[in-house]
């Protein structure tokens, strides 16, 4: 039966409404909502700025990018997702050369899953990690020309570039014993592919108890939805940043401590 309310009750409602206190609780609600979305146009602006088109022409096409007090040249191929520089990567970077004092690479093992272009594994090379930049081997060869032509003479260490497949030989080619990585870094890992178990299954593999994962995603469908909720059965999740008009989100996730639960 379709329920009507009486009309002493859409007064009583209407009253609540037109409380002075209701009025300015949604007013200051309304305040921090333009707020925020002021600073995310502000910082996104100022991510989106670190790019830079080259003026002249050359016979290999590139984009152009400023991290870390260097000019980054990335050279991309249009017919692979994996070898694109997405907005995500952007984030990641930024953060990583904003945030220096809390997030410090200099000196720490990194490795970056879905490394695509490389950007995200310069930036932390420059920073002064121990890098190791990994994916597909049909990626290798490109993602070997960009890290070795921005890191070359200008790191502390030279950073290495690794295959790796998600969920396979992982034992073999990253046995546990020798894979000791303070950070584990990932940008855009998640998306409309049927490879989302074996992402959690490799990230899984690659953590410590005192690795440190920082990801970045952008939301696109609800397989992304439900890769965080399977992702938070086996890692503690923690939001630090939020983009909304990328809609991206930059995540710090650890391995939970099942001893102590």
């Amino acid at each position: 039966m379709y329920y009507l309310p009486s009309f002493q009750e859409m007064i009583k409602k209407a009253s609540i409404y037109s409380h002075p206190l209701v009025h300015r609780l949604m007013d200051l609600k309304a305040k921090k909502e333009n707020r925020e979305a002021d600073d995310d146009r502000k910082v996104v602006a100022e991510i989106m700025r670190r790019c830079f088109v080259p003026t002249l022409v050359t016979a290999i096409s590139w984009e152009g990018f400023h991290f870390v007090g260097h000019e980054i040249r990335i050279t991309e191929a249009m017919d692979c997702y994996g070898a694109i520089v997405w907005p995500s990567a952007l984030v990641l970077c930024y953060f990583l050369e904003t945030n220096v004092k809390q997030y410090n690479m200099v000196d720490k093992n990194v490795i970056e899953i879905g490394a695509g272009t490389g950007l995200v594994s310069i930036v932390a090379s420059l920073l002064g990690a121990h890098v190791t930049a990994t994916d597909l081997p049909e990626l290798l060869g490109n993602l070997q020309y960009n890290i070795s032509q921005n890191t070359k003479m200008k790191c502390k260490h030279l950073p290495q570039v690794k295959e790796l497949s998600w969920g396979v030989a992982l034992d073999k080619n990253f046995p546990k014993a020798s894979s000791n990585f303070d950070y584990i870094l990932a940008a855009d890992v998640v998306y409309a592919h049927p490879f989302l178990e074996e992402l959690l299954i490799t990230f899984d593999h690659l953590c410590k108890e005192t690795t440190v994962i920082l990801w970045v995603m952008k939301f696109r469908l609800e397989k992304e939805n439900k890769f965080v909720d399977r992702f938070k059965e086996l890692f503690n999740l923690e939001e630090i940043s939020s983009f909304p008009s990328l809609n991206i989100k930059l995540y710090k996730a650890m391995k939970k401590n099942w001893r102590s639960a």
